[in-house]
């Protein structure tokens, strides 16, 4: 069954990142974060918030492998074989931000924003999206339209969206 809470993000006029702000203050939990394709987006989003240095430990962006190595512990292994837009990379990123930031909560995208660097097997819009907790780590693959721009912000929205669920689903 589909409920309709899950696919709304805010009401009366709250920004998401507010209600984030609320969800976590309320848990207690802190929140790092490890961007790719967003380019920073996500952390720059939480931190419109005053009062956000009370949830929001920091973040990484880790364009490269090799930052996605060195800084967040992604094995080379993983991205050798599945290559940096991918479940298991975003999967990585996300424990590596949870553990190197000392969160309690660790978010990761990686995806392809486009215009190019698509291929048929991984697509421009394709992203995989993470979150790490003391409960497991959990991740989904979304497969956004249009240009550049879009792709990113779908993309923060739906990272957020994603923390915004976990939080609820803890109360």
């Amino acid at each position: 069954m589909v409920h309709l809470q899950d696919y709304l993000t805010c009401c009366d006029m709250e920004l998401l990142e507010e209600v984030l702000g609320i969800l976590l203050k309320e848990s207690g939990l802190s929140i790092g974060v490890a961007e790719s394709c967003t380019g920073g987006l996500i952390a720059a989003r939480l931190t419109d918030v005053p009062g956000s240095s009370d949830y929001f430990k920091g973040g990484v962006v880790a364009y490269s492998n090799d930052l996605k190595k060195s800084l967040l512990g992604v094995p080379l292994s993983i991205l050798d074989r599945y290559g940096a837009v991918s479940e298991e990379t975003a999967i990585a990123m996300a424990e590596g931000a949870r553990e190197r930031i000392k969160s309690n909560l660790g978010l990761a995208v990686t995806g392809i924003a486009g215009p190019g660097g698509g291929t048929p097997a991984k697509p421009k819009g394709l992203v995989y999206i993470s979150l790490a907790s003391d409960d497991g780590t959990l991740c989904r693959e979304y497969r956004f339209s249009g240009e550049r721009p879009a792709v990113r912000q779908s993309t923060v929205n739906a990272a957020l969206s994603m923390v915004r669920q976990y939080l609820l689903s803890r109360s």
